[in-house]
Formats: structure tokens, C-alpha cells, sequence
């Protein structure tokens, strides 16, 4: 079984808007609605939780999914104080199997193509755990406090970290737990098994998957959504 936790539990501060950035209007529906639309509409995922703030939890079942139109059941769970620990709630809810493929995605990510999502869950399935990334196209500096340069970076064995990520059940959730008991804190999940000195594969991402945080990237997603079809058809 496949199943897709999306992490929906963002406060919103660098949008500066007083809604979170996960509903927000984005073409005509909430940026996080067109997420599970993804998800909704692939035919490698058996089943959806989605994690948001706990005061959001009605709201989210009332209001965002009644009238969404999505053929599967998405099931809610309360997110906690960080990202990290919404993942965590999200796989101790998620009741999974130990080889069941869990696909963590952020929910302010609308634009991931069914290729990538497949890619993805096939190359997890052969080697155990992988994450969507960027390889890094601009020049890259290192920099003092200050803002001097204090050299350049090779970008040829850089990458930038995007989701899906995707690892076995029972693999991420000691990873989860591991993390939880030393109190150690992650920027994604992939790290969490780094650091236990277990092996990520990288699956080239699209530029396309944007994570939509600031109002700059709210007008890029606008743009994206005019042609964006998961199928990677153009609109």
C-alpha cells in the first residue's frame, strides 16, 4: 500500500497574510485542495492523511474538503508545534504496514506531476528511500555574517531538497522516533536517516514544484496553474 501524508501546518508568517498559506486562493480553489488533487488523482496512491493545525481540523472537514470533489477519503490528523513533528503525528496515525511506501509531501506544493510522484514511489520501492530534488543551476557562494563572499560553492554535487519524499513505514517512523527521543531537529525528513547513516537516493525533480511560501512565489504559482495538469499535459 501507498500512502500520501501531506503536511499542511504552516503558519503563514513569510506571506504575511492573515489566512495560512495553504488556503489561499490559488486559480480559483486553496492551494491545498489543488495538492490533493495530485494525490486524488493517481492511480499508485491507496490513501491520503492530511495533517493541519489542530484548531484547523473542523474547518478543514466542513468547510475545505465537503466541497472539494475528491474521490478518495482524506484522513485528517492534528499537526504538532514543527514540521518535523506533524510528519511524526501523520505516520503514528497512518496505522501503515512495515513495507508500505509512505510519500511525504508539503501541501504548498501544487505542482507535482504524476511522473515524478510514480518515479518517486518506484525508485523508494527498489532502493528504500529517495526524494524529489532540484540539482542546482544558479552559481553558488558561501558568505561571512557580514554578507561577504567568502568563497564558491562547486554546484555540481548540489542538490535542492524538495517532496515527495517517500521511505518505507517502518524505516521513517524509527527514523521519526529515533529523532523524537534525542530531541534532534531536521529541515526535511531525509536528513533523519542521514543521520543515522542510512543511504537517500536522489529522483531529478522539475522546476515546476514550486513551494509556495511568500507572496512572490503566490504570483509565480498563479502563472504555473493557468497550464499545470498533473499529467503533465499542457491546459
Amino acid at each position: 500500500m501507498n500512502i500520501a501524508i501531506i503536511v499542511a501546518g504552516g503558519s503563514g508568517s513569510r506571506m504575511q497574510s492573515a489566512r495560512r498559506k495553504q488556503y489561499l486562493d490559488l486559480g480559483g480553489e486553496p492551494v491545498v485542495v489543488r495538492t490533493l488533487r495530485v494525490f486524488d488523482t493517481s492511480l499508485l496512491i491507496d490513501r491520503i492523511v492530511l495533517v493541519v493545525p489542530e484548531d484547523d481540523r473542523v474547518f478543514c472537514r466542513e468547510q475545505l474538503l465537503a466541497g472539494a470533489g475528491l474521490a478518495k477519503p482524506v484522513e485528517l490528523v492534528a499537526g504538532g508545534r514543527t514540521r518535523q513533528a506533524s510528519v511524526f503525528n501523520g505516520l503514528q496515525a497512518s496505522d501503515a504496514a512495515e513495507d508500505d511506501l509512505v510519500v511525504i509531501h508539503d501541501a504548498v506544493r501544487p505542482f507535482l506531476r504524476h511522473a515524478e510522484l510514480a518515479a518517486c514511489i518506484e525508485t523508494a520501492g527498489q532502493k528504500g528511500a529517495c526524494i524529489l530534488a532540484l540539482r542546482a543551476f544558479d552559481t553558488l557562494k558561501q558568505a561571512a555574517p557580514d554578507g561577504r563572499i567568502d568563497g564558491t560553492i562547486d554546484r555540481e554535487s548540489v542538490w535542492l531538497a524538495q517532496t515527495p519524499q517517500v521511505f518505507h513505514f517502518a524505516q521513517i517512523l524509527a527514523a521519526h522516533t529515533r529523532a523524537h527521543r534525542a530531541g534532534f531537529t531536521a529541515t526535511d525528513d531525509a536528513a533523519l536517516l542521514e543521520q543515522a547513516g542510512q543511504p537517500v537516493d536522489i529522483v531529478p525533480g522539475s522546476r515546476l514544484n514550486i513551494k509556495i511560501t511568500t507572496r512572490e512565489d503566490l504570483a509565480l504559482a498563479a502563472a504555473i496553474a493557468s497550464f499545470f495538469q498533473p499529467d503533465g499535459n499542457v491546459q
